[in-house]
């Protein structure tokens, strides 16, 4: 046998989103291995639990076993279990309005419009959407269904995968990371830092408007350049046919009014929804009920019987699976380290040398320290609940604002959820893509560079200005 044929029969091994998180959780059992184990004292304030700053000390040290590395996988799929099966359920939701018709005559509507209108715009307005979804809501992995939805559009309209999650995961969470709105970071940063609910919501709104601008010039003007010249395409070479659909036939067809009325019904539901997270205290069981129960109307409004409407919401809930694991299994990340004990010991860590820097310097630090952190505890709200308390004393040891100190931890929260590989949000939409992690890095790493200067500058404005209320 030549060395030729030696090489090709080798199999080369793929570093999807699954390894890479198994080889994460490996690297964190380590890190419980030679961390000293420690925790800061804790407290409960109106049903919050935080922490008490300057209350670290020492524990006994806490010993995991090699077996802690395959239980963190079901600790991690089960903490994360909510959100899954929203993930699956709206997955399962979409798939029958799929098979009804009333989602490819929803998109051929639109195709038709691009002649009229122009893609661009149409692309300007799915940026926008995901903007508002991520800005204002929160939304990250609830938006997971719609995305094989924008793909197709956008390669109808002769653009590439890329610039499909760009325009829409990409937007979203960027988004996230300046939100006026968001529950999970600025409402828990407000109530430990005792501000008032969303204040500060115009300095944010305006960094919003700005980070949108800025990703609607970056995405267009390589969507407009993968139009004109496909060979530029950082997707060449990767299969996307599972994503292209011929909607020929639709074009020449009308949407029925069983179609319309679904689709009025799938609306509302998405609107009440909207509403009901933001506003009436909802859960991600709540959520997932919601969207079970558009699908169930989709399945009757269409005229489907029982079997088909089951079989459609199995076979997306099924689509959604893989997504929905990899947002379990990197919750496994942050279970290793809080049951290793060695989450405490790395926050005051980090904490130590901030407490030296000045006003202007400070929130810039934290925004990079939080960056750095957000590695090991990708979820917004548990960094908030563990961090908060320790920043606010820091901001006003050094004479600083707290709002300002929860802006720098928004933004280093935010931003780099669209860098880390351990960020099961960016994994999951990346493996549905089909996206190599790499060719990611190379499509996103201008965009990132010029917004953390845009956030370094809207931070000693925010410092210049006494951005508050205190």
């Amino acid at each position: 046998m030549t060395d030729k044929a030696n090489k090709s029969s080798k199999k080369k091994i793929k570093f999807d989103a699954f390894v890479i998180i198994f080889l994460v959780v490996i690297f964190c059992y380590f890190l419980t291995l030679i961390i000293p184990s420690g925790e800061f004292v804790r407290k409960e304030v109106n049903g919050v639990i935080t922490v008490i700053p300057d209350s670290f000390h020492r524990t006994e040290k806490v010993f995991l076993g090699p077996q802690a590395i395959f239980q963190s996988i079901p600790e991690g799929l089960t903490a994360s279990s909510s959100m899954m099966f929203v993930v699956m359920m709206v997955a399962g939701c979409i798939e029958i309005y799929k098979r009804s018709g009333a989602i490819n005559k929803l998109v051929t509507a639109l195709l038709s419009k691009s002649d009229k209108f122009g893609s661009e715009r149409i692309l300007s307005l799915i940026m926008l959407m995901f903007g508002c979804l991520g800005g204002f809501l929160g939304w990250n992995e609830q938006i997971v269904p719609f995305i094989p939805i924008i793909i197709s559009l956008c390669l109808a309209m002769g653009y590439d995968v890329m610039t499909a999650i760009a325009a829409s995961a990409m937007v979203d969470m960027i988004s996230f990371s300046v939100s006026p709105s968001s529950v999970y970071t600025v409402g828990i940063s407000h109530e430990v830092a005792q501000l008032p609910m969303f204040s500060g919501f115009g300095f944010r709104l305006i960094l919003l408007i700005i980070f949108n601008i800025i990703m609607q010039v970056y995405v267009l003007r390589y969507a407009r350049m993968v139009k004109k010249e496909k060979e530029k395409s950082l997707m060449a070479g990767i299969d996307d046919s599972s994503f292209r659909i011929d909607f020929s036939k639709e074009l020449n067809e009308d949407m029925t009014g069983r179609q319309k009325f679904s689709l009025l019904v799938f609306l509302g539901t998405f609107i009440v929804a909207i509403i009901g997270v933001s506003s009436k205290g909802w859960s991600m069981n709540d959520l997932g009920a919601s969207f079970f129960f558009a699908g169930v109307m989709g399945g009757i409004i269409n005229g489907m019987n029982i079997n088909e409407t089951i079989d459609g919401f199995i076979s997306g809930a099924k689509d959604g699976l893989a997504p929905a694991l990899v947002i379990g299994l990197a919750r496994a990340i942050q279970w290793m380290l809080t049951t290793g004990a060695v989450i405490d010991p790395i926050i005051n860590a980090v904490s130590i040398p901030l407490k030296h820097l000045g006003t202007i310097s400070t929130p810039i630090a934290v925004t990079g320290v939080i960056a750095l952190f957000n590695g090991l505890i990708t979820s917004g709200s548990a960094k908030a609940t563990a961090l908060m308390p320790i920043l606010i004393p820091l901001a006003d040891l050094v004479g600083m604002n707290r709002q300002i100190m929860v802006l720098a931890f928004q933004l280093g929260d935010g931003l780099t959820n669209s860098l880390w590989f351990t960020s099961g949000t960016l994994l999951m939409f990346l493996t549905i893509a089909k996206i190599p992690l790499k060719r990611w890095y190379k499509f996103i790493w201008k965009l990132m560079v010029f917004l953390f200067g845009v956030s370094i500058l809207a931070l000693i404005v925010a410092v210049k200005i006494n951005y508050g209320p205190f």
